[in-house]
C-alpha cells in the first residue's frame, strides 16, 4: 500500500484531512504526526526558529523511514522549515497551500491573504510573490490579520465567534482584491459562508490533497 506522511502542528484540521484521502485517495495509507508545540514556538516568536527547523527536518526523515512516498506539510506557518527539510529526504515533501497559491497568482493580480494567526501571515504572503515570480506575474498581496481568531476556534471552542470575526475581513478583503486567500486549513469550514461573495475565495485543503494524489501517481 502507498503512504502519505502529513506533518501537523495541531489537529484542528485532521479530521477535515482524512476524509479528504478517504475521498480522493482510499486506497493510500495516510501517516499522521502531530506536534502542536511547534505552532505554539512559532506564534511566541513570530517566525521558524533554528528548533523548529530541526524537528520538522526530523519528522521529515522519519516519515521517510516508515515508508512514506510522498510527504505533505499542514501548516502554513512552518513553511519555510519545509523548504529547508526537503533537502534532508529523498521523497517529495509538498505543501499544503502551493496549489492555492499558484490558483491565486493565476486569477488576479490583487490578492487578499486571510490569517488567523500572525506568524502564519509573511510566509503565505512570501509564497504567493515567489509562486508569482516563478510564473512571470506581478502581483499585489495584501494580508488581513485577524489575530486571535485561531485561538477563539481551538481554545474558546467558539466557532460561531471565529466565524463572525473572520467572515468580516473576507468581506473586506473580497472588495479589495480580486481574490481571496485563506492561508490557513482551519479557515475551510469558511467556504460554506462565502456563497453571497463575488470574488473567488480559496482554501487550500482540497487543493493541497489533489496535488498529493497527482505527484503520488507521477511516481510510477
Amino acid at each position: 500500500m502507498k503512504k502519505v506522511a502529513v506533518i501537523h502542528t495541531s489537529a484542528v484540521s485532521l479530521d477535515y484531512l482524512k476524509g479528504l484521502f478517504q475521498e480522493i485517495m482510499p486506497d493510500v495509507e495516510m501517516i499522521n504526526i502531530i506536534d502542536d508545540s511547534l505552532l505554539a514556538e512559532v506564534s511566541s516568536v513570530g517566525h521558524i526558529t533554528p528548533n523548529i527547523v530541526r524537528r520538522i527536518c526530523n519528522y521529515a526523515q522519519e516519515a521517510e523511514r516508515l515508508g512514506a512516498q510522498v510527504i505533505l506539510n499542514q501548516c502554513s506557518s512552518v513553511g519555510e522549515a519545509c523548504t529547508i527539510a526537503r533537502n534532508v529526504v529523498s521523497v517529495p515533501y509538498v505543501k499544503i497551500d502551493e496549489p492555492m497559491a499558484a490558483k491565486a497568482v493565476e486569477l488576479g493580480g490583487k490578492i487578499g491573504v486571510i490569517a488567523t494567526v500572525k506568524s502564519t501571515v509573511a510566509p503565505s504572503c512570501k509564497l504567493i510573490e515567489d509562486t508569482a515570480k516563478q510564473a512571470g506575474k506581478q502581483v499585489c498581496v495584501t494580508p488581513y490579520l485577524v489575530d486571535g481568531a485561531l485561538d477563539i476556534l481551538m481554545k474558546e471552542k467558539d466557532k460561531a465567534k471565529h466565524d463572525r470575526l473572520v467572515l468580516e475581513q473576507i468581506e473586506k478583503a473580497a472588495k479589495e482584491n480580486d481574490v481571496v486567500v485563506l492561508a490557513q486549513g482551519s479557515m475551510v469550514g469558511m467556504l460554506d459562508l462565502c456563497k453571497h461573495i463575488d470574488k473567488p475565495v480559496l482554501a487550500s485543503p482540497r487543493m493541497g490533497v489533489e496535488n498529493v494524489k497527482k505527484v503520488l501517481d507521477s511516481l510510477q
